[in-house]
């Protein structure tokens, strides 16, 4: 049986992990250099200098890849509970299954029928 009493070292620990985390950062913040100018705030990438301007135009295409790729990815991450623990879901997990395929299939069907897979153009 659980009892409140039995949360409590818990909630100790919680507390003293929070309370950790928090004094950190403001200690750090606190004692930490305060050192500025051109050089710290220009921005730096992997030892090679910046050029150019960050923002230029980029491709739709390149968006909708990524779009599909997070669609399809988490997709087959919410098959593997079911793949796992298919017999003991019975008939009622494989109708929810299909509800959820059912769903996917029709935003594939909706990026099918707006051209988001024809790359020439």
């Amino acid at each position: 049986m659980h009892l409140p009493e039995s949360y409590i070292p818990i909630i100790i620990q919680s507390i003293v992990a929070i309370g950790f985390v928090f004094i950190s950062l403001i200690i750090t913040h606190l004692l930490g250099p305060k050192r500025g100018g051109a050089v710290k705030k220009d921005t730096f990438e992997c030892g090679i200098e910046g050029e150019g301007d960050a923002r230029f135009p980029i491709s739709i295409k390149y968006f909708m890849t990524a779009i599909l790729f997070v669609l399809f990815d988490v997709e087959v991450i919410f098959f593997y509970p079911y793949a796992v623990n298919f017999r003991g879901m019975g008939m009622e997990g494989f109708m929810a299954v299909l509800l959820f395929v059912s769903v996917f299939l029709m935003g594939f069907y909706y990026v099918l029928k707006k051209g988001a897979f024809e790359w020439d153009k």
